[in-house]
């Protein structure tokens, strides 16, 4: 029978939860909606446990179908196939939260799975899947602790979103998912722009508030169709036989955790010496002995732990509960990466590389929204070795790309826009030693390599792994933890962020009854970890080198009208690959008109800007450009600002004085200076007179001869234009490439006469002299040979 409760949050977002119509065989299935988005999550556990383990045994998958979203999988196998990213990190989001509910010694082999059945282009579905596991697994038999559920919260204008949509997220300061339970929270992943801690802070509590309306809905729909839970009984523990084995090892077994006075190699042999000398003393085929042995040496190690943080007040290192490890800082230490870092934070350390590329080097994933293209990438790898182990390298696992993406979270926040940085970027952390917060060392290491490639970052970023233990009122918050601190703690908490805030969050709960002066505290604790670590980067590399590696590609971005980018393209592409092979650049063009270049060659660089340039210039009012006279006309002549582009000189702004007829003072092939002085649709007015006008203010020339005073000025006979020299053309005209562009006709002023205006044209100066040469004037020597005309001459 279906059953279906829903609930409506703050924002008038309304969650549905349904059961009994679909998968009615699992153990428990839910049907979860918000808005168009359908999430379908099973829950099944086996019957009997599995022998032989020491673990829970659970497994947690979530699949996004393509058909959810309406579309057809790219490529030629046209199915989903291998998990992807976000499917990942998803299943990592619902197993996280609910794994530590289980109660303590349940082995039995449990699955959730969650699939995406419809997307729409709003609601993520990846909170829906949450909920829809959370409420499969109460649903179930299956023995679980408490009623999850998720939100997540964006922070728009100021005011806290509840699971807001795509676009409220681009313009939200904050992205965090919270679950838990009515009584606490469990999880929590946030991405931030700079946020401060109280901001985080308010925005658990706000989601808290959310998730108890969720979560009680969930237990509506239970009492309407849940199923009883199955009978499991909790191992119970023989007190007699512990206190007899620590009475054997305890001290030994205190000194080996001593890791102050041993290093972790050093430590995990003394401890691992001990066991063996106790499961000598056991019949050689008593596996049960051998197992039960095993259980409570490992319960010892955690109890020691535990006692020695809480009640001795003491760490296995013997830090102070704030201090951080010892900190060495490289950079540049490869020499054909664009840029590198060594990080070492006590036993761990992260050797991360910054490789920069084009535009075409972005990653292109399929989504529900489409296809997109992401331009950064953080890569993180964890080899067996960095944990003096031995392993198989199969591919990525999903805590490597868990990491990963936390860190990359962490980085995308203070990356420079693509007009400040044009340029796709990968990021790749190798650990090659680990011994706690490697995802932090991986954070640190990252920002150092961007600097090191010369990426100008908003602020510099580092990352610190807070952990918390607590025993009845007494806790400890423990900065930078190592590894036995996060195994055997009561939280794993990663926060990076710069000095103005916090850029990325991860926490992880074990333990409920966490209040918000623990939360605040630990928040606190972790900024002062994070300002002393940025004091350590910046006192290495407080900035982006100014020179970038010569094998990095030099990227350089100009605009140009959306109206240009078909010439710049050309037929089939023509002209965009000709361009490409004569000057080797790599050349990138979006419909918005911006243009990225690309090239480890300067000159091939400088060359392709070039040809652009002239390929897609457009005249603007008011600047100067150098012509060339390609046609004249009774009424003035056509003028050739670029290629494509003619332009109509109107005879009354050819010069200051009446011109009888264009030919007197122009010929074709003639360059000339002209100015724009007004664009009506395609009709651009020019102007060679305004030129001569502002050239003679500027060298303060009155009428009278140069050198003569007005009052002594006497008229002086035009001698008769010298004959015509060829000159080569301007070197921007070589630079030119041809065109079969259509012509743009430039109109010049009035067809009228100025009136009134006398103008000797014996003391005209020529202001067409290309080159640079200096405007004549009587009385100054002549131009040499190819450097123009005289007065009434173009050049």
């Amino acid at each position: 029978m279906k059953h279906e409760v829903a609930v409506e949050l703050t924002g008038g977002k309304r969650l549905v939860f349904e059961t009994g119509r679909i998968a009615k065989q699992a153990s428990g299935a839910a049907f979860v909606t918000l808005g168009e988005s359908v999430v379908l999550a099973t829950a099944v556990a086996s019957p009997d446990p599995k022998e032989g383990i020491d673990f829970f045994p659970l497994t947690v998958d979530y699949r996004e179908y393509a058909y959810a979203g309406g579309r057809i999988p790219g490529g030629f196998i046209k199915r989903e196939g291998r998990p992807s990213e976000k499917e990942i990190l998803t299943c990592r989001q619902i197993d996280r939260p609910i794994r530590p509910l289980f109660p303590e010694g349940f082995r039995n082999e449990t699955q959730v799975i969650a699939l995406v059945m419809s997307a729409d282009k709003e609601n993520d579905p990846d909170v829906v899947g949450i909920n829809a596991a959370g409420c499969a697994l109460a649903l179930s038999d299956i023995p679980f602790g408490a009623t999850v559920g998720a939100v997540r919260v964006g922070r728009v204008g100021g005011e806290f979103v509840v699971n807001p949509t795509y676009t409220e997220r681009a313009a939200s300061t904050m992205n965090i998912i919270v679950v838990g339970h009515k009584d606490g929270i469990t999880m929590i992943e946030s991405g931030a722009k700079e946020e401060t801690e109280e901001n985080i802070l308010a925005a658990i509590e706000f989601a808290h508030e959310e998730i108890k309306k969720i979560a009680a809905a969930i237990d509506e729909l239970v009492a309407l169709a849940g199923k009883p839970k199955r009978a499991f009984t909790a191992p119970v523990e023989d007190t007699d036989y512990y206190n007899e084995l620590f009475a054997k090892v305890g001290d030994r077994l205190k000194d080996a955790l001593d890791t102050k006075t041993h290093s972790k190699t050093e430590s995990y042999a003394l401890i691992k010496t001990i066991k063996q000398e106790l499961a000598a003393e056991l019949p050689a085929d008593d596996s049960a002995a051998k197992k039960k042995l095993g259980t409570y040496y490992e319960l010892i190690r955690e109890r020691i732990f535990r006692e020695q943080v809480t009640k001795d007040r003491i760490r296995p290192d013997r830090r102070a509960f704030d201090e951080i490890r010892e900190i060495t800082i490289e950079t540049g230490v490869l020499p054909r990466t664009h840029g590198s870092a060594l990080f070492t934070r006590g036993e761990t350390q992260a050797l991360v590389t910054a490789t920069l590329g084009t535009t075409d080097d972005g990653q292109r994933m399929e989504s529900f929204e489409g296809e997109v293209k992401k331009p950064f990438m953080l890569h993180y790898n964890f080899p067996p070795f960095s944990v003096g182990e031995v392993g198989r390298m199969t591919g990525v696992g999903r805590r490597e790309v868990g990491h990963g993406a936390l860190a990359e979270r962490a980085i995308a926040a203070v990356l420079p826009s693509p007009d400040e940085s044009p340029y796709t970027i990968r990021i790749v952390s190798d650990i090659l030693e680990s011994n706690g917060s490697s995802s932090m060392a991986s954070v640190c290491g990252a920002s150092l390599a961007l600097y090191d490639s010369g990426i100008a970052l908003k602020g510099a970023v580092a990352g610190v792994a807070m952990g918390l233990v607590k025993e009845g009122d007494d806790y400890a918050i423990l900065t930078d933890i190592a590894g036995a601190e996060d195994h055997y703690g009561d939280m794993d908490f990663k926060v990076a962020g710069t000095r103005k805030g916090i850029t990325a969050l991860q926490m992880d709960i074990k333990i409920g009854g966490l209040t918000r002066q623990i939360l605040q505290e630990a928040m606190e604790q972790a900024r002062k970890g994070r300002l002393f670590l940025l004091d350590k980067m910046d006192a290495h590399l407080d900035g982006p080198k100014v020179e970038r590696s010569k094998y990095a590609p030099q990227i350089r971005t100009v605009h140009i009208p959306t109206d240009k980018i078909r010439d710049l393209i050309g037929p089939g592409g023509k002209t965009i690959r000709g361009i490409i092979e004569q000057t080797g650049v790599k050349i990138d063009v979006d419909d918005t008109g911006r243009v990225n270049v690309a090239s480890s060659d300067a000159d091939g660089l400088a060359q392709a800007l070039a040809i652009i340039n002239n390929l897609t210039a457009v005249p603007e009012i008011g600047k100067t450009y150098l012509g060339k006279v390609v046609r004249l006309a009774e009424f003035g002549a056509f003028v050739e600002l670029f290629p494509g582009t003619d332009g109509l000189l109107h005879i009354s702004e050819i010069a200051e004085h009446r011109v009888k007829e264009v030919k007197d003072e122009l010929r074709e092939g003639d360059q000339i200076m002209v100015k724009v002085l007004a664009i009506e649709g395609n009709r651009i007015k020019l102007s060679r007179k305004a030129l001569i006008k502002e050239q003679k203010a500027k060298l303060g020339i009155t009428d009278g001869p140069i050198g003569i005073p007005d009052s002594e000025a006497t008229p002086y006979e035009r001698p008769a234009p010298a004959p015509r020299q060829e000159r080569p053309r301007h070197e921007f005209d070589e630079r030119q490439p041809s065109s079969n562009q259509s012509t743009i006709l430039i109109e010049g002023g009035d067809d009228s006469e100025e009136e009134g205006e006398e103008f000797d044209e014996e003391n005209e100066p020529n202001f067409n002299l290309a080159d640079g040469a200096a405007p004549q004037t009587p009385g100054q020597s002549a131009a040499p040979a190819g450097g123009g005309r005289g007065p009434g001459g173009g050049n």
